[in-house]
């Protein structure tokens, strides 16, 4: 097997199609932020983004997109954004995962959405379930299902939903809209419920915000941004951005409009938004990997990612251990205890209330 590395803006078009139909081939990859539109787009905001292509013989039978970082530590592009990660290839490669990220002059890679069936699977990791709705057979099946699951939940969304209507107005959904003016209206809300919870906000980066824009204004069959707004009396309530492949949504930035939080705004959207990706042929909605409510109440299935990382023997690798290894064990220590995650929560929030209060 050979290796070569470019970065994203270096690819042409044989390669592009190349890993769109590698992509295609298997649904394990099926997921947009696995497509080359995601990391090329990316490419164009953060230098560090690299790709590395794998062929045996003359053949393409890989795709491999990381960033590079100072001491050789890798990452998976957009890291920290996303909520699928790795290879994408040919049925059947069989590959040394240490060899590989040497060939790509890389010390460590880290990664925490791993999708299954990975030959980057290497030594201690751990897994994940990732939560989707399956509308494969369709919305109507898929709302009986959540009866029998949720059904109160599925009810008092309903009932909340004839509620706000009732007292605020009529009820309107836009479902993969194009203007930036919802789109900034959405990531407002973001920010505040960033700041509210205690957690960084993602969109005090610029590159995130043009990130985000440009992938709004990427329109095609196989990938595009989606942005979809719950309006009521003309008013914007709620709304999220994702991306999707032809057939796969990703949950990415959902949000609403807090003057709105008793009728649980985010679930009547999500209902909404649920019934019109089906519509428009989407068979999935991988809400991704975490413990929220709303998943819970929303899923009919699940994913699994992992979580780990592929090391070489050598200083930064064991530099790159002692930084970051305890830091990820704890975390999943508390997210797998329901009292520490409860405690954790609200000492994000009481903290996000803090900062709201000496920001004025």
């Amino acid at each position: 097997m050979r290796v070569t590395v470019a970065h994203p803006r270096d690819l042409g078009q044989p390669e592009l199609s190349r890993w769109r139909a590698l992509q295609e081939s298997d649904a394990a990859f099926d997921n947009p932020f696995l497509s080359p539109e995601f990391t090329v787009t990316v490419g164009e905001l953060r230098d560090l983004v690299r790709v590395a292509v794998l062929y045996d013989g003359p053949d393409i039978v890989g795709f491999f997109p990381f960033e590079r970082h100072p001491l050789g530590i890798g990452k998976p592009v957009a890291a920290g954004l996303t909520d699928a990660q790795g290879l994408v290839h040919a049925k059947g490669l069989d590959l040394d995962p240490r060899r590989l990220i040497k060939d790509c002059g890389l010390s460590v890679y880290e990664y925490d959405h791993l999708v299954s069936g990975q030959p980057l699977l290497d030594g201690r990791y751990t897994t994940h379930p990732s939560p989707i709705i399956d509308l494969r057979d369709g919305w109507g099946p898929y709302t009986e299902t959540l009866r029998a699951r949720s059904g109160k939940t599925y009810k008092s969304t309903l009932a909340k939903s004839r509620k706000l209507q009732r007292e605020s107005g009529p009820l309107r959904h836009d479902y993969a809209i194009t203007e930036t003016g919802p789109l900034h209206t959405l990531l407002g809300w973001k920010t505040d419920q960033y700041r509210r919870t205690g957690r960084t906000d993602r969109f005090s980066q610029r590159w995130i915000v043009e990130l985000v824009e440009r992938l709004l204004a990427t329109r095609s069959d196989s990938f595009a941004g989606v942005l979809d707004m719950v309006y009521v009396d003309d008013v914007p309530v709620a709304g999220h951005f994702g991306v999707r492949t032809r057939t796969t949504l990703a949950g990415w930035f959902p949000a609403y409009d807090t003057a709105y939080a008793k009728y649980s705004p985010g679930l009547i959207h999500h209902l909404a938004m649920a019934e019109a990706a089906a519509a428009s042929g989407v068979q999935v909605i991988d809400m991704g990997r975490g413990e929220k409510e709303y998943k819970e109440k929303l899923k009919n299935g699940e994913l699994e990612v992992a979580e780990g990382r592929v090391a070489r023997a050598g200083v930064a690798a064991g530099v790159h251990w002692m930084m970051r290894v305890p830091v990820r064990k704890t975390r999943a220590t508390v997210m797998a205890n329901p009292l520490l995650l409860k405690t954790a929560d609200k000492a994000l929030k009481t903290f996000g209330r803090l900062r709201t209060v000496l920001q004025g």
